[in-house]
């Protein structure tokens, strides 16, 4: 059950994440990209525009092992095997009677 609930934290953390990097991007280009427009910068437009689209396939490649992962820990309870039996038989006796209604 631990690991299943630990797993299950995990895939909420990195869903968060996977949102937060799709919001920072832009489908234009700008985005969080478009403040760095100086050449002088270590991590230019091209760099950042680049970082955003690794981390949103490395967050989507993580989040698919690990409900792959959850999956595969979902606790399960004991399974205990029935007998088989024929059909059961009942006994006249037991089956409850009704009484009359009563019309008066």
């Amino acid at each position: 059950m631990g690991v299943y609930i630990f797993v299950s934290v995990l895939i909420i953390i990195a869903c968060i994440l996977q949102v937060l990097v799709v919001l920072v991007q832009n489908s234009k280009g700008g985005g969080l990209a478009a403040g760095f427009t100086s050449t002088g910068q270590s991590m230019g437009v091209r760099k950042t525009a680049d970082f955003l689209e690794k981390a949103t396939w490395t967050l989507a490649v993580v989040i698919l092992v690990l409900t792959l992962t959850a999956t595969a820990s979902i606790p399960r309870g004991e399974v205990v095997e029935q007998p088989r039996v024929g059909p059961q038989q009942v006994d006249p006796g037991t089956i409850p009677t009704i009484p009359p209604p009563d019309f008066n």
